[in-house]
């Protein structure tokens, strides 16, 4: 929903880095919504060239005043009350939504026990300016039952949850979308798979057949088995 901050989370290679991407790039192409993606832990030139791979010309967006790359570290962008790091991109761009690229890079900056409160102030400023967040978080597990999605309670700081999930069934690793919490609003409770593509994120069909998508650990439900 508009203005509320999402959380996206899976593991290395599930594509959340594409997804947020792809989030902007349509907002700013198809919406009129201007974007915003900070990142910790790519290079800029990295970042144009994935995304080209994908049909999105970053550089033409930037020149049109419709996105902007902001690549810096998580301490410059806590830093400061009076002056906050962004402030003069968001003068100049007007956006109205922002990707930070990841969210867990807080944790070797913050200590564990500031981690929440750091996350909180944060996602409040964007909210202060009228700004839809998606932040990545980066799960340690890529397969098997025992995952969190974040740590340190950040999860209840987010109105939606969005989780990327790699899982084997019968002996090919495929991928599956559900959205774990959306605040104020009813929501897709399937598991869906997904692939990436020439053109980045496709949602296909539900998984069918199948439990325990969620953990990792797939096995075909009872009606499947008869």
């Amino acid at each position: 929903m508009e203005g509320d901050s999402i959380l996206l989370a899976g593991a290395p290679g599930t594509g959340k880095t594409t997804l947020a991407l792809q989030h902007l790039v349509n907002g700013a192409m198809k919406f009129g919504e201007n974007g915003i993606y900070v990142t910790f832990e790519q290079m800029p030139d990295q970042i144009y060239r994935d995304a080209a791979s994908f049909g999105w010309d970053l550089r033409k967006l930037e020149r049109e005043n419709k996105f902007k790359l902001v690549c810096t570290s998580p301490d410059l962008l806590l830093a400061g009350d009076d002056e906050h790091l962004l402030d003069e991109t968001m003068r100049q761009l007007k956006p109205r939504r922002i990707v930070i690229d990841s969210l867990s890079h807080l944790a070797m900056y913050v200590e564990m026990k500031n981690l929440r409160q750091e996350t909180y102030r944060l996602l409040n400023y964007f909210k202060t300016k009228r700004l839809s967040s998606l932040s990545t978080w980066e799960t340690s597990q890529i397969v098997g039952q025992d995952f969190s999605v974040t740590q340190a309670g950040v999860s209840f700081l987010v109105d939606c949850i969005v989780l990327l999930r790699m899982v084997e069934i019968e002996s090919t690793m495929r991928k599956a979308l559900v959205v774990l919490k959306m605040r104020g609003s009813g929501h897709d409770r399937v598991l869906r798979e997904y692939t990436i593509n020439s053109h980045g994120i496709k949602l296909s069909k539900p998984f069918s057949g199948f439990q325990g998508i969620v953990t990792g650990m797939p096995r075909r439900s009872r009606s499947a088995q008869y």
